[in-house]
């Protein structure tokens, strides 16, 4: 694109931008993970809007085991336990602001009970 960068740059990658570009994705401010159940994007591949996980050689070395053990755990602790939000808090009160830093991070942790079902 014309760009000339000299040598020992060190470059950012704006992914926070990436995530959030409206010509990539649908209402890309929401949280929609339904949005990638039938996408023909591959994030193992070459698809820079998965860029937040790395590509080819340089992808997440935990992947394969997470791709295997997330599901897993979360089937089992949906399983196991009933959730509930506490002080009797409507879904609506949760707060999903996020802070901006090298990392995107809550700003107010989610707090849940689980109980176990018996």
């Amino acid at each position: 694109m014309g760009y000339r960068i000299p040598k020992d740059t060190q470059l950012m990658v704006n992914m926070w931008a990436i995530a959030r570009d409206p010509k990539v994705w649908d209402d890309p401010s929401s949280f929609k993970p339904e949005r990638f159940m039938n996408s023909n994007m591959d994030y193992k591949g070459r698809y820079f809007e998965y860029i937040p996980f790395g590509s080819g050689r340089r992808m997440c070395a935990g992947e394969p085991l997470a791709s295997r053990f997330v599901p897993l755990l979360v089937a089992s602790m949906i399983h196991k336990f009933d959730w509930f939000l506490p002080n009797d808090m409507n879904l609506d009160q949760i707060d999903m602001d996020e802070i901006l830093d090298l990392i995107i991070s809550k700003k107010d942790p989610i707090l849940v009970i689980p109980k176990l079902r018996k």
